[in-house]
């Protein structure tokens, strides 16, 4: 019998597990002959540091180094009431005592640091007070506690920046030292420098986790750049105590950031890099299969011969939550939004549907990449079974549907099943504003238990998205938000600005558009961010296309990582500027606010 421990790193969101172990389990826990057990590292690490003892030891650290920051100072001169108060109010949030919250909501139980300032926020004429009392009535009990106990949250966390550790995020932890790293030696130097009071945290959690499991391969998911110090951080731990097991590393920045690495010091710590679907390479190493998408130190030179090798693949997945205690995440509502919220609030079910994205022709997107670029859906009756199951199992009937984009084809008949089955869920996922979605489907997919759609709208102006190829407009995308809208569900759109050849004047009438949207009524949320140009995007296979000029991204020594590549161009954009402009705009489109003010004030 042959023993793997898959384990989600620190940090991501506390709110519900990460879906790339529940998704191998429930793939390996189907095959004779292994051992599936889960660890969540991220939940262990947030609830460690929000414990009476966790704060207890932050703030021995922060007194030693005599640090001056507002909230830290604010953290060490209220500590006894913090010490009192962060076990009720995480067990307020993990749902485990709903009555605290009557404490929290009637305020005074909890010590208010400088966050609680959003609670009055400039331009709206609203103390605190009246604020709380517009966004959550006299009922909104439970909601108006989430919001306060989450600002409390974020107290906490800013006091651990300050005057702890400083690479410390409420869902990432040391993400500037994997961002972009085209170095190793960054990375190296931090492995093994005097630990932090966090470092010694996830060095403890994985030494009490790792000794109790003994398992033979342990493999850790890096999803995001927020993840990696922590996935090596164990992967060390789990060389001292178990020299004989088998490291592996996969997941979204392996996919992407790791797929051009040349130094092989990273091998040390990990002895396999699992690429693309974890599947058919878990295959490989557990000897059910040949070797297939992984590197090790042995077949690092022949790196792009490796990764251009096609696994099968077992299509539709059922997850297994299998060793993960639900009842332990907690939720935060970091704002009341009720669209911007759902990320964090709520214990959803992760469920990929299909495989890629059924468009796939997006020219910022990473089309290089096997997960993008091959679409796969599954029999909807499969995919019903699978939540039945699955709201049997758990006893949740919440389902976060994490495709790269959901089909009109595959929704309507999703849809169609789930209503003639009788059974009730809630649901939501990504979408692509194409007009496919009308009235007509709309109100089938809200009558089927969907509550809310994300969608990219990137830069909502029709000369650039025909440019990038995503194959809407935006008659068409307004058209489709008005349709989800009239049905009762939330709207979430992704923006971009400072694409290839944007102009200053085509950013501000995006954001007009955006207004118009949010003034209807069919937007509810939206996230404005900068371009970045991706090594496995369309842009990079045909640049002059785009009007830049691809840079070099090389250094002395051997590349670590690589994905984010600089570029020139010779059009001139205040995308500085312009971003400051968006963000204040679209913080006070998401409250209501502005929505009468001209956009070019914003800027």
């Amino acid at each position: 019998m042959k023993k793997i421990l898959l384990a989600t790193p620190p940090l991501v969101q506390p709110n519900t597990p990460y879906p790339a172990t529940t998704t191998l389990a429930g793939y390996l826990s189907a095959k004779e002959g292994v051992e599936v057990a889960q660890a969540d590292f991220s939940l262990e690490l947030a609830l460690r540091v929000f414990s009476k003892p966790g704060l207890a030891a932050l703030a021995e650290t922060a007194r030693r180094r005599k640090t001056k920051g507002r909230a830290i100072r604010f953290f060490l001169e209220n500590l006894p009431r913090y010490l009192d108060t962060v076990e009720p109010a995480i067990a307020f949030l993990q749902g485990r005592d709903e009555a605290v919250g009557w404490l929290i909501a009637r305020r005074g139980y909890l010590p208010e640091g400088p966050r609680f300032a959003e609670l009055a926020p400039e331009g709206t004429g609203l103390d605190e007070e009246e604020n709380l009392s517009s966004l959550f009535g006299d009922l909104g009990v439970v909601d108006r506690a989430k919001y306060l106990a989450t600002l409390y949250l974020d107290d906490l966390s800013d006091a651990i920046r300050e005057g702890v550790d400083a690479s410390f995020g409420f869902a990432r932890y040391a993400d500037h030292l994997a961002v972009s790293a085209s170095r190793f030696d960054p990375i190296l130097e931090r492995l093994r420098a005097e630990p932090t009071v966090i470092d010694t945290m996830i060095d403890e959690l994985a030494a009490v986790r790792l000794s109790a499991e003994r398992p033979d391969f342990v493999g850790l998911t890096v999803p995001f750049p927020g993840t990696l110090y922590g996935a090596l951080r164990i992967a060390a731990v789990a060389r001292r105590l178990l020299p004989g097991a088998k490291i592996l590393l996969g997941g979204g920045y392996v996919n992407s950031e790791l797929r051009n690495l040349e130094d092989d010091r990273l091998f040390a710590l990990v002895d396999y890099l699992c690429f693309d679907e974890g599947f058919a390479p878990l295959d490989g190493i557990l000897g059910f299969g040949p070797p297939v998408r992984t590197l090790t130190c042995e077949n690092l030179a022949d790196r792009e011969t490796v990764l251009a090798q096609r696994g099968a693949s077992p299509g539709f997945v059922k997850p297994s939550y299998a060793g993960l205690d639900l009842t332990r995440y907690f939720n935060v509502v970091e704002t009341a939004n009720p669209m911007h919220r759902i990320w964090s609030d709520g214990k959803w079910l992760k469920l990929q549907l299909a495989n890629g994205c059924y468009w796939h022709r997006c020219a910022f997107c990473d089309l290089a990449l096997d997960c993008i670029s091959r679409y796969n859906p599954p029999p909807v009756s499969v995919i019903l079974q699978t939540m039945r199951e699955l709201k049997r199992e758990t006893g949740l009937s919440g389902f976060h549907f994490t495709d790269e984009a959901l089909s009109p084809a595959l929704v309507r008949a999703l849809s169609k099943e789930i209503l003639a089955s009788g059974e009730t869920f809630t649901w939501w996922g990504n979408i692509r504003f194409e007009k496919n979605y009308d009235d007509e489907l709309c109100r089938l997919m809200a009558d089927a238990g969907c509550i809310a759609v994300t969608g990219g709208l990137e830069c909502a102006h029709d000369r650039l998205l025909k440019l990038m190829n995503k194959g809407i407009t935006l008659a068409g995308a307004a058209s489709a938000m008005r349709s989800f809208s009239n049905a009762g569900i939330l709207v979430h759109a992704y923006l971009m600005y400072g694409f290839p050849t944007e102009t200053d004047e085509e950013t501000i009438e995006a954001l007009e558009f955006v207004r118009q949207r949010f003034a209807e009524g069919s937007l509810q949320s939206a996230f404005w961010h900068r371009f970045a140009l991706t090594t496995h995007s369309g842009i990079v296979r045909d640049p002059d296309r785009f009007c830049i000029q691809v840079g070099e991204t090389r250094e002395d020594g051997k590349r670590f990582a690589e994905n984010e590549l600089p570029y020139t161009s010779g059009i001139r954009q205040s995308t500085e500027k312009l971003g400051r402009g968006l963000r204040l705009a679209l913080y006070n489109y998401m409250m209501g606010l502005g929505l009468d003010i001209p956009v070019r004030r914003w800027f």
